[in-house]
């Protein structure tokens, strides 16, 4: 029987306490024959660290555009190879931008270079999930054919109970595995 073919993931982690989750998203992965190759925020630094993702990828993580090898331009050569592109947790902050096509740091950036299928996970205060304009920039992503694995009812950092706690790990990778 042949070995299945590696998918090649990218994993965008953004600035949201359910970072601490990209770790389990990269474990269940490597489990399904991904390799995974991580793309961090510089606010996702604040919740979890690059070493911790790397170790687990087994990668180096990007997260400067403008690192010792910017002449590589690991943009366009992480976009070369990738399969797909899951963001988990996604932001209100990089919806937005990929919404209104700004690329100012190394994901953004990525994400619209790249012609590989796009998974967005959000993660967010449900008040903020439910604002009209996050709405709307997901809304123009998913007509420009973003999948969003939506988030779920729960308890949010900030103590409340309400929808934007990021979906469960083995619903992401499902979702990104079925495509």
């Amino acid at each position: 029987m042949a070995n299945p073919r590696i998918r090649q993931i990218v994993l965008g982690v953004c600035g949201s306490i359910a970072a601490y989750k990209a770790g389990d998203i990269i474990r269940r992965l490597q489990g399904n024959h991904c390799e995974v190759t991580v793309i961090m925020t510089r606010e996702a630094a604040q919740f979890i660290t690059p070493m911790t993702l790397s170790a687990l990828s087994g990668k180096s993580v990007y997260s400067d555009m403008f690192d010792q090898d910017a002449w590589r331009m690991a943009h366009i050569e992480l976009a070369k190879s990738a399969d797909a592109i899951l963001i988990a947790p996604a932001t209100a902050n990089v919806i937005g931008k990929l919404a209104n096509g700004l690329a100012d740091d190394l994901l953004t950036t990525f994400a619209i270079t790249s012609r590989a299928p796009i998974f967005i996970a959000p993660a967010m205060n449900d008040e903020m999930y439910a604002n009209a304009i996050v709405q709307e920039n997901c809304g123009k992503l998913k007509k420009h054919g973003f999948k969003f694995i939506e988030p779920v009812k729960g308890k949010l950092a900030c103590g409340t109970v309400g929808v934007g706690h990021l979906a469960e790990v083995e619903d992401i990778v499902k979702a990104v595995l079925k495509n």
